[in-house]
């Protein structure tokens, strides 16, 4: 430390040399013991070691405070935020950073702590149940007819909730039970008065209102057999005890939390007002909706007539006319083609068959001669003089007898052919 004193602006002292120097004051101090208040709590995933902050319970005055994982874990109860302790520590001073700290080696509740330390381990077996799922919390009816009010006689909760929710919605109906709202007998009373409530079968949500108060005042809203009766209920249940800032252990498991007896009678009933303006606006949006769709269909059916089909339908009439008259012409002439052909075909067809026709020999001056019996002669052999012949002509036939006969030299004879 003589080097300290004796460092000048010519000859100044580096900053290692005065961390070096603090760090080893503040060893000599050894382990003291300190009371304070745990204002955070920092587990940091992989790092065995624990950084919470001691706030000093009177000034605004903090220190970093730091324990063993393992010391942390084997505190029953186990510590939480706001918690007041009592800690066996050593004091350090981190020369890297400059940084002063309490490294903790024994740390005890006390007092609220303690209490809250009880609290907390009460919550996490509740919950480890199940009794504060997400799944379990039911909604509350949108408009009830009856609503259950357990709170302190002639309380101002009382009054903030029958006050703000009848002037909210002026015709819902109360059904009051008092019961005391601290002390060793306040939850077994609101739990005989839970229990009335669930049975009539009037009240459709019930409400558990009382003013703010200390942690030991709002203690009985903790206790577990309150809890577990709020659970079992089949009416939903709103919790508003104390102010924003408290939360008993009824908060976790009602259906719905209310931060005020004010906030919970807006959550139990809705604003009449408000309903009435959302109703207008409602209304007034639908009647804008079906304006807007009567437009568009009216400027639809306008631009529709407006369209040459619907603006003069003959249009389309003699559009269709005119094609029909095309048709007709084009069958027409198709047909006329087809008849003329055909006709062609049936001339080619007749001239063939008039050429192979006997008939046509006859015009061009050949006879056909026949016997008395019809059968064609074919020689002169056929017949003898003085038989009579018919000869068919093309006109008709003549009848006639035969004089003679005379064979034609150069015609084959019968039976014979040529060579």
């Amino acid at each position: 430390m003589a080097s300290l004193r004796d460092a000048t602006p010519e000859a100044p002292a580096p900053v290692r040399a005065v961390a070096n120097a603090v760090s080893q004051w503040i060893d000599r101090l050894g382990s003291v013991w300190v009371e304070g208040q745990i204002a955070q709590v920092n587990r940091r995933p992989g790092v065995n070691t624990v950084f919470m902050t001691l706030r000093d319970a009177v000034a605004d005055i903090s220190v970093t405070l730091t324990c063993p994982r393992s010391l942390f874990d084997s505190l029953d109860p186990p510590v939480v935020e706001g918690a007041s302790v009592v800690v066996h520590a050593r004091p350090t001073f981190y020369a890297n950073r400059g940084s002063f700290s309490l490294a903790a080696r024994e740390i005890r509740m006390v007092g609220l702590g303690e209490l809250l330390a009880r609290l907390e381990r009460r919550r996490q077996l509740l919950a480890a149940e199940g009794l504060f799922a997400p799944a379990l919390k039911r909604d509350l009816p949108f408009l009830p007819e009856c609503v259950g009010l357990v709170t302190a006689p002639n309380s101002a909760a009382e009054r903030d909730v029958l006050d703000n929710a009848r002037r909210r919605w002026p015709s819902v109906q109360f059904v009051v039970l008092h019961a005391a709202m601290q002390g060793p007998r306040s939850a077994t009373e609101v739990m005989e008065a839970l229990e009335r409530l669930e049975r009539d079968r009037r009240v459709d949500v019930v409400v558990v209102s009382r003013g703010g108060g200390s942690v030991e005042d709002l203690l009985p809203f903790s206790d577990e057999a309150l809890v577990r009766a709020v659970h079992g209920m089949r009416t939903p249940v709103v919790s508003a005890i104390g102010h924003e800032q408290d939360q008993p252990l009824l908060d976790l498991v009602a259906d719905v939390r209310a931060s005020t007896p004010t906030d919970a009678a807006k959550l139990v009933v809705p604003d009449m007002a408000e309903e009435v303006r959302g109703v207008t606006w409602a209304r007034d949006r639908l009647r804008q909706l079906v304006d807007q769709r009567v437009a568009r269909e009216e400027q639809w059916l306008r631009d529709l007539r407006l369209r040459p089909a619907l603006a003069d339908p003959r249009n389309l009439l003699d559009d269709r006319s005119r094609e029909v008259d095309d048709l007709v012409g084009r069958a027409r002439r198709c047909v006329g083609h087809r008849l003329d052909r055909a006709a062609d075909d049936i001339g080619h067809h007749r001239a063939r068959a008039r050429g192979l026709s006997p008939l046509a020999t006859l015009q061009r001056g050949y006879a056909v001669a026949l016997d008395a019996d019809g059968h064609v002669l074919t020689s002169v052999a056929q017949a003898a003089p003085g038989a009579a012949v018919s000869i068919r002509v093309a006109d008709g036939r003549v009848h006639a007898t035969t004089v003679r006969t005379e064979p034609d030299p150069a015609s084959p004879r019968e039976g014979t052919t040529d060579d």
